[in-house]
């Protein structure tokens, strides 16, 4: 169970890493804009910039989870 976990959320980091290079930006719809109203003064929505840091930070410490996750010992069945 161990194993899957920490494979999981090693190749979770690797696929976010991987995005945050792809992209430049990304901009969130608050709830107005979600529910569909198309109000001119409507909150525009939160823009999130990824650092420059982050993506070789999220694949290389994802790439450290998931060889981990190899290492674990397999459960012994008594």
């Amino acid at each position: 169970m161990w194993r899957a976990l920490f494979l999981a959320l090693g190749i979770s980091s690797i696929i976010l890493g991987a995005e945050c290079l792809a992209v430049e930006k990304a901009i969130l719809k608050s709830k107005e804009q979600a529910i569909g109203a198309d109000y001119e003064d409507a909150p525009k929505g939160r823009e999130i910039t990824p650092p420059d840091w982050a993506p070789w930070s999220l694949m290389s410490g994802g790439v450290v989870v998931v060889l981990y996750s190899f290492t674990l010992p397999k459960r012994v069945k008594d």
